[in-house]
């Protein structure tokens, strides 16, 4: 069962929309180059997931950068995701992890979101961190930034040898206001029963009957979720031209030039040959 996919569904008498995000393999090749304490594993899988269920919410071909920034020992963690459900995270610490919940690991903060349309301007979003978890903050930025209520069901399970997470997302459409509301309050009734081994462990078309088997349901095609760096040593090449012609001669009388992608852990070696190589394009 391909548990790296997103999932679109749509309610056909009501007015509400939803969709299903897994991550699995995608979030293990993301997760296995870093030494994160597991709750931050745990946060930035929940992140991952919150953003591919945010990316299919665009009604254009895009990127969307999702930023959470606080005084807690997560000073910075990141996820950036496309409408073509490609995704790469980050998680910088600034002291050492002292408990596992939301406020223990980010404390006071904000989250940042920027959406970057293929054509068009980029629009940024900030909300301070909402309430105890993930999920209350995104719940947050729709309300505020959308003025669609929204509703998200966010699971993660972290092994050694195995990484899944599962999102949920329920949201009104924007056409009747007072039925769209009632539908929605309807809807989130039945799907608050969802729990972690069903959300993770069962296909989606058992998930939706056991929650609305009295809808009727449109269910779009399934939509591949990769993680995919986009790190290489061409464009570590560009990051060492714009660093100026004098700091590429100190590192060439050095002997050699590491640069190690944060998103993916790979170091890129560029030896004296190389740098003098690179000092002829100045």
């Amino acid at each position: 069962m391909n548990r790296d996919l997103l999932q679109r569904f749509l309610f056909s008498h009501r007015d509400v929309r939803g969709e299903l995000a897994y991550v699995s393999d995608s979030l293990h090749q993301m997760l296995q180059n870093h030494n994160y304490p597991y709750p931050v594993k745990q946060l930035l899988a929940e992140l991952v997931t919150a953003t591919s269920l945010l990316t299919a919410t665009l009604k254009f071909d895009g990127d969307i950068a999702v930023q959470l920034q606080g005084d807690g020992p997560i000073r910075y963690l990141a996820v950036n995701g496309s409408s073509s459900q490609q995704f790469r995270g980050v998680a910088r610490l600034q002291a050492e992890i002292a408990g596992d919940s939301f406020r223990d690991l980010v404390g006071e903060g904000f989250m940042l979101v920027t959406i970057t349309p293929k054509q068009g301007e980029r629009y940024q979003g900030v909300i301070p961190l909402v309430g105890n978890s993930l999920k209350e903050t995104l719940e947050a930025y729709f309300v505020q930034s959308e003025q669609l209520p929204t509703r998200l069901y966010l699971f993660s399970d972290l092994t050694t040898d195995s990484s899944r997470a599962a999102g949920l997302l329920l949201q009104v459409l924007p056409v009747d206001p007072e039925k769209a509301k009632q539908d929605f309050d309807d809807l989130v009734v039945l799907t608050d029963t969802i729990t972690a081994p069903e959300l993770l462990d069962l296909p989606v078309e058992q998930i939706l009957h056991r929650l609305y088997h009295e809808e009727d349901l449109e269910l779009f095609p399934a939509q591949s979720v990769q993680f995919v760096c986009g790190c290489s040593k061409e464009k570590c090449e560009a990051a060492i031209i714009s660093l100026g012609k004098e700091a590429v001669e100190e590192h060439m009388a050095e002997g050699k030039l590491d640069i190690s992608c944060d998103y993916c852990n790979t170091t890129y070696r560029f030896d004296q040959s190389e740098l003098a190589l690179i000092l002829t394009k100045f």
